[in-house]
């Protein structure tokens, strides 16, 4: 009787090489740099990945790559992903591009491979219409590949990223270093989230800066949070750790659609739409030139006393965040009296447009709270450009398309209340609190210009001032406005949230024809 041996399984040894492969791909650059991450409060890239996707989720592609052919001086050192890991997976039931640079790996540097890895992942993102996620660790372009004549056939990633703009949401969170060039993938993309203390992002480190300038600055000086989310406002926002990061991530997403072909996600509201809340009668202060906080108006009408807050650091006489009204998302604009009286000066100016043109992009509406005494006045802002970033978001406000709707709750003055969504500016509803004041400006700079002879010459100029100031604010009556149908309705402030959530409702299947154009030219 004889005996068969089956052959030798020509797979199995290969199937074992392939795992031990990925098993050392999957270590990065070893145990003792991923040690050196966590001493420095930093989760790795893959833990950052396995925070943000759903568990079981994600599909890595690339997990083989390492030092490209062609890259000469490197010969022989191991780059376990080429130092980037790059897939897809589902973030909370949706799928999400996600790269995450890891800086285990020759300090997360970005190489020829990792960026053909990068460059293949955008374009899944792009023609799949999926979000798009940067979590940013990097050392910036890997200068052993990058030096020489080679560099001219760089850069292909900006525009990549400025031809999937307004097409797929594009967040990049800057949870490490953000060096050299590469700072403008956070520049040109729509969200950016930044870790206090370790995020940072410029287009020179400080060797280079101290070479080029002579000027000695740490990285945190030169680029960290509190440069970009306060002064620059390049940032969105300032968090505590990587964990906060990815959750700010997840809850922006959440807000968004996975593309602009689709309408925004939205939620069954667990807050009644006819709720009215009280409070809101006591908010404003007896004086219309007192500061109250404006964000406890946003508080009591928005869906659970529940937002997301973008660049509230950085020109804080506006607020612009994220919320949800009825179950729909919403882009709220709103002017902050606590901060230089909710004044609109160049830094406003900017935030607000930029914020009308992301949610206008992505289908969000627009719900604007008015109490604005204008834009600042004087030499200094004329000479820094007022004109030019007042016009910039008056462009925005205009262009927009999304359903819009406009509260006016206090004083709406100037070109500030156009560029607040005033009635030429196409609002689906405008309505008023009975505190309003509709007006070029309020009395009491009205007389002093116009009735200014007549104060002087009076026997008792403070008494006239004061009997002027009472006629003019007659004659910006918020009645005055609603009688002449420059206003739909004077609403109780406690109707406030009923009436955007049923405006929101009548507007959503808004429809607006605009002349045909390649684009409307941008004051920048």
């Amino acid at each position: 009787m004889s005996t068969h041996t089956p052959p030798a399984s020509i797979l199995r040894p290969l199937v074992e090489d392939l795992q031990a492969r990925r098993a050392a791909a999957r270590r990065g650059g070893g145990q003792e740099r991923i040690d050196r991450q966590h001493a420095a409060g930093k989760l790795t890239a893959r833990e950052r990945i396995a925070l943000l996707v759903d568990a079981g989720t994600f599909t890595e592609i690339g997990l083989q790559a390492g030092i490209h052919h062609s890259v000469r001086g490197l010969e022989g050192k191991e780059a376990p992903a080429d130092g980037v890991i790059t897939g897809y997976g589902l973030v909370d039931g949706r799928h999400v591009a996600v790269c995450a640079y890891d800086f285990t790996v020759m300090a997360g540097s970005m190489g020829t491979t990792g960026e053909h890895k990068v460059a293949r992942l955008r374009e899944l993102a792009l023609t799949k219409r999926m979000p798009f996620v940067w979590l940013l660790d990097s050392a910036g372009a890997r200068v052993q590949e990058a030096v020489g004549s080679l560099f001219a056939g760089s850069g292909f990633l900006f525009r990549e990223e400025v031809v999937a703009s307004g097409v797929i949401p594009q967040v990049a969170a800057l949870m490490g270093p953000c060096a050299a060039g590469t700072a403008y993938i956070p520049g040109l993309a729509d969200f950016v989230p930044m870790v206090r203390g370790r995020g940072s992002m410029a287009l020179a480190g400080p060797h280079l800066v101290r070479a080029a300038v002579g000027e000695d600055v740490t990285q945190e000086e030169l680029g960290g949070s509190r440069v970009h989310c306060r002064t620059s406002g390049v940032g969105d926002l300032e968090v505590a750790d990587d964990e906060e990061c990815i959750v700010r991530i997840k809850q922006y997403l959440s807000f968004f659609p996975s593309h602009c072909e689709e309408p925004p996600p939205r939620r069954a509201a667990t807050d009644p739409a006819d709720r009215m809340d009280d409070e809101l009668l006591d908010v404003l202060p007896p004086s219309n030139r007192q500061p109250y906080d404006m964000y406890e108006v946003v508080r009591r009408i928005v869906d659970d006393g529940d937002w997301l807050d973008l660049k509230p650091q950085f020109a804080r006489s506006i607020i612009t965040c994220l919320a949800r009204m009825g179950g729909r998302p919403v882009g709220i604009v709103a002017n902050q009296p606590r901060h230089l009286g909710g004044i609109l000066d160049n830094d406003a100016a900017d935030k607000a447009a930029r914020f009308v043109s992301l949610c206008d992009a992505f289908a969000i509406p627009l719900v604007f709270l008015v109490d604005v005494p204008g834009f600042m006045v004087g030499t200094k802002v004329e000479a820094a450009g007022i004109i030019r970033h007042g016009a910039k978001m008056l462009h925005a406000v205009a262009a927009a398309t999304v359903p819009k709707v406009t509260v006016v709750i206090r004083k709406a003055y100037g070109a500030g209340y156009y560029v607040m969504n005033g009635r030429a500016y196409e609002p689906d509803l405008i309505v008023a609190w009975p505190t309003a004041e509709i007006s070029v400006m309020g009395a009491e700079g009205a007389v002093e210009i116009v009735f200014r002879r007549q104060v002087e010459e009076a026997d008792d100029p403070a008494a006239k001032k004061a009997e002027l100031i009472a006629a003019y604010r007659g004659l910006i009556d918020v009645y005055v406005a609603a009688k002449n149908a420059m206003i739909d309705d004077v609403i109780d402030p406690r109707e406030t949230r009923p009436v955007v959530i049923g405006a929101l409702e009548m507007a959503a299947g808004k429809r607006v024809q605009r002349p045909w154009r390649r684009h409307g030219v941008v004051p920048v």
